[in-house]
Order: C-alpha cells, then structure tokens, then sequence
C-alpha cells in the first residue's frame, strides 16, 4: 500500500549541520555487522555495516544500506546472494579489519561457505544469507534489502554495539 503524499507536502530545509545530524543518530545504538558476497570473479568481499535492520516476517526481510562511494558497492549491487553476520562483542578486531581501507580484508579470517555460497565468518552472533531482492537509491546510500533464505544464531554471546562513534 504505497500512497504518494500530495504534490503540496515537501520537506523543509534541514536547521542542523551534518555534524549535529550524524552526532544525533550516533545516539541511537545499533549492532554491527559484517555483509559478505563473491564478486564477479568468485573472491570474497566484505564491509561493516551498522545500518540492518528487520523489514518483515512474512516473507523474511532485512534491509541495509551502503554508502554511494563505497568501493564494493558495484559488487552488492550485481550480486544475486549476500550473508549478514551479527558480530559479537569480542569481534570489534574483526568489525575494525573489515571497516579498514586499502588492506586485505580476508587475511587471517575464518570462513566457509554458507548455503547459499557466501563467505560465512566463524564465531557471529548471527547470520543471514540473503537473497538480493531490492536495491533502492536514497540520498547519498542504496538500501540494500534481502530476503533471507538461511538463518542462524547463538544465544551464549552478547552482540557488539556501535553507539556515539564507538563499538563497545
């Protein structure tokens, strides 16, 4: 049930800086991910992401979004699969590494492949392997949402935490 708002009903400029606009949302704690596909060549591809989300029961959907300027974002845009990992709070090294620029991202991580064929990182609090539904161009980020088509978790670990610029 999409309805269009009238052509009169338009947002007002924003009063705030970018500043104050990203220290407000860093007040709202999120957990961190890790989204993880096969590029074009079949090598894993992996960025941290604390923007996921549940979208929908029936049928299983989460959402994430990716920066425009992201170096991997062509790979999320084609590829057909991705896996989200839900860290736990003794992975910060690993939400660090895969957040890091110009390093290999994969040295010394551990995986294997998932159901569905993505790179599935050990030790997650949680993953989902998706299905590539959506891809919706807001702003300055694409909204990715997925349709999950494997699940798991583990209830004996806490989850990390990103809130005020800081993973805890």
């Amino acid at each position: 049930m999409n309805s269009p708002l009238p052509h009169s009903a338009v947002a007002q400029p924003p009063q705030f800086s970018s500043h104050d606009f990203r220290k407000a949302l860093g007040q709202f704690a999120t957990g961190v991910t890790i989204v993880t596909a096969l590029n074009a060549q079949g090598q894993p591809v992996g960025v941290t992401v604390s923007s996921f989300n549940s979208v929908s029961l029936h049928p299983p959907l989460v959402l994430w979004s990716m920066a425009n300027s992201a170096a991997s974002l062509s790979v999320f845009m084609a590829c057909s699969h991705y896996a989200v990992h839900v860290l736990g709070a003794g992975q910060k090294a690993l939400a660090e590494q895969f957040a890091s620029k110009g390093i290999d991202r994969w040295a010394g991580v551990v995986h294997q492949p998932g159901q569905t064929g993505m790179p599935l990182l050990d030790g997650a609090v949680a993953t989902f392997e998706c299905f590539n539904r959506s891809r919706y161009q807001e702003g300055d980020h694409v909204i990715f949402v997925g349709e999950v088509e494997h699940c798991s978790h583990r209830n004996d670990a806490a989850p990390l935490i990103y809130h005020d610029g800081r993973m805890r």
